[in-house]
């Protein structure tokens, strides 16, 4: 299983439409930090992947953005 980590953010609505889709189908194994709350993991969002755009998933310490394509690889590996 791949170490999963959600980086969101607090009125961000393409991370809610993620952390719903999360919490319907009830997926437990991601980290989900909020980058507005969190100066540390918002300042490693940007050092790790590049900039700071939410929603992103980070799966093994690479990046993927895009609320649809995190919702996909959710949907293929859980």
């Amino acid at each position: 299983m791949s170490n999963l980590k959600l980086f969101v953010g607090t009125f961000c609505p393409y991370c809610k439409k993620v952390e719903r889709f999360i919490d319907e189908n009830k997926i437990q194994n991601i980290d989900i930090v909020n980058i507005d709350k969190s100066p540390e993991d918002r300042n490693y969002l940007v050092e790790k992947g590049g900039k700071k755009q939410v929603p992103c998933l980070f799966i093994d310490d690479k990046a993927l953005y895009e609320s649809n394509d995190i919702i996909k690889y959710l949907k293929e590996n859980n």
